[in-house]
């Protein structure tokens, strides 16, 4: 497991093959059997080259449902936690969407695919130099992405539609309360060593709607800015 942890993403060739697509359409076929049954995230996740997200070296973990590491400690999720949150949030084509921690892209690249207006924001400098020049290389220049302390949201561009958070929160942060329009969702897991999948509606501005999805295990929510 420690040689995984070392890997870095050189992506030195960007090949998508009729191999690669039908390893997705198994994915697909798997999440399905777990329960998945938005038409739009499958889409999405048919479509998008998940081994571009990897090193070229363990590219065949791109379709495995599992987590894999990647840089600065972080990883990217497995495939049945990013359908599984990107359901709950029932994003629409045009929707404002805010993801808190950019990692590999993945995410952002599956919330554009369908359709989204995305902003989304990296604590960590490495990461985000990294993924800022990787998305647009792969054709996603309308992602927005942002150096940040997810903690604070984005004042700048909200009010949001959605904001979907990918790490583990001890606490659910009042300024993404805030900066989502009335009506808008906030999908968050909150927790310790074991985090509740949170899906909060905004009922207006002094009221709030939480529904409870069940457990899961994220890195840490962390805040400030990691040089």
């Amino acid at each position: 497991m420690s040689a995984i942890h070392s890997t870095k993403r050189k992506r030195k060739t960007l090949i998508d093959t009729y191999r690669h697509k039908g390893m997705r359409v198994q994915l697909v076929s798997e999440l399905k059997g777990r329960g998945i049954t938005d038409v739009n995230v499958l889409k999405a996740i048919t479509e998008i080259p998940r081994h571009f997200f990897l090193d070229n070296a363990f590219e065949e973990w791109a379709y495995k449902d599992v987590p894999f590491p990647i840089e600065s400690d972080q990883t990217i999720s497995q495939p049945f936690t990013v359908a599984f949150q990107t359901s709950l949030l029932n994003v629409k084509v045009n929707d404002k969407v805010l993801e808190i921690g950019t990692g590999s892209g993945y995410q952002a690249a599956v919330l554009s695919q369908m359709g989204a207006k995305v902003y989304t924001i990296e604590r960590q400098v490495k990461l985000f130099n990294i993924t800022s020049k990787f998305l647009p290389s792969i054709g996603y220049n309308q992602i927005r992405i942002l150096l940040g302390d997810g903690y604070l949201g984005s004042e700048r561009f909200a009010p949001f539609d959605k904001i979907l958070v990918t790490a583990g929160a001890t606490y659910v942060p009042d300024a993404l309360i805030q900066q989502l329009r009335i009506g808008g969702l906030l999908v968050i897991p909150v927790g310790d060593k074991v985090q509740k999948m949170l899906r909060i509606t905004k009922v207006s501005e002094t009221e709030v709607k939480t529904e409870n999805f069940g457990d899961f295990r994220f890195v840490p929510f962390l805040k400030g800015i990691n040089p």
